[in-house]
């Protein structure tokens, strides 16, 4: 029988994905399903930028805000829940939009992840060796390979650090999907997915980052990180150890001034995407569309939906 692929819509942070999302579930009867490692936190709406109440309203979302900062999930059981929605969406007769900037969650749903952990005491010495030189270096690595991951390690943590760049180099594979695989997931059998990229110059991100970042701050960022940090450690909430959180406790700590804070904060967001744009590009097979190329989000959902129809009359499920 003929299906229809299933439609991710993915991009850097604060490209514009949850507009363009929305704009094309009124099109096709749709409703998104969040693909974001922390948009999925209660007492997070701020810092990472969750939908707002108008905006579930006039589309209904899911995986937003269901879980307390301090519960972890890995990439296996984020993907079960993701096909769970895809099921549910689909016996009512509507379309599952994803929608973020989770690139390892969205390979977890299409690659599947692997329950395998190993040792290799040569690897490990030499990347201690290679820590104590050049320890931002190894941190960059790890950035280049697991960007989700790096997100969550301190670059003073060195047995973290040492470890996930180990299972990489035994294995090939992403630290995450080793870390947060509790069992065998294979890859989502059922469907096809159509991967569209958002994407735009450089420099005009920059400036729509560095726009979100100054109103995020003004509207009670600060606020809700302290509301966090009294009910969390960062030991006990990771989500707290990520872009905006992170830097947000050491300005209440002293280590920052406002603006410092708010430029650190760009600089740290800017990095993210570029490595965002990076990992989509080389691992998920995309359709890459310059969103400076349209006049509004109306018609880039036009384009998304040309192209998902059209990649759709290919998809034969046996």
């Amino acid at each position: 029988m003929i299906e229809k692929h299933t439609l991710a819509i993915v991009g850097p942070t604060a490209v514009g994905k949850t507009s363009v999302a929305i704009a094309v579930a009124k099109k096709i009867d749709g409703e998104i399903i969040g693909l974001d490692s922390r948009q999925i936190y209660k007492g997070m709406t701020i810092g990472t930028a969750q939908p707002s109440a108008e905006e579930m309203e006039a589309v209904p979302h899911h995986l937003i805000a269901i879980r307390v900062p301090n519960e972890s999930i890995s990439a296996g059981v984020y993907a079960q829940m993701v096909e769970e929605k895809i099921g549910d969406i689909r016996k009512r007769k509507r379309n599952p939009i994803l929608c973020g900037g989770a690139g390892l969650y969205l390979e977890a749903l299409t690659k599947g992840i692997f329950n395998d952990s190993t040792t290799d005491l040569k690897i490990r010495e030499r990347l201690s060796q290679e820590y104590d030189m050049d320890r931002d270096g190894v941190l960059k690595k790890l950035q280049e390979i697991d960007p989700e991951y790096a997100e969550k390690v301190h670059i003073n943590n060195k047995k973290r650090l040492i470890r996930a760049l180990e299972i990489y180099e035994i294995t090939g594979k992403p630290p995450t999907i080793h870390f947060a695989a509790q069992s065998i997931l294979p890859p989502a059998i059922n469907h096809t997915f159509c991967v569209i990229l958002l994407s735009m110059d450089k420099q005009y991100l920059e400036e729509r980052i560095r726009g979100r970042t100054k109103k995020m701050l003004a509207n009670g960022w600060i606020e809700e990180t302290k509301i966090l940090r009294d009910r969390f450690s960062v030991e006990e909430a990771h989500a707290l150890d990520s872009i905006g959180y992170r830097q947000i406790c050491q300005y209440l700590d002293g280590e920052y001034t406002l603006e410092g804070l708010e430029e650190e904060i760009v600089v740290r967001t800017r990095q993210y995407a570029k490595r965002q744009l990076t990992w989509f590009r080389n691992r998920s097979n995309p359709v890459e569309i310059d969103m400076k190329q349209f006049v509004d989000n109306d018609s880039i959902a036009d384009e998304i939906i040309s192209i998902w129809k059209k990649s759709s009359n290919i998809s034969i499920i046996h």
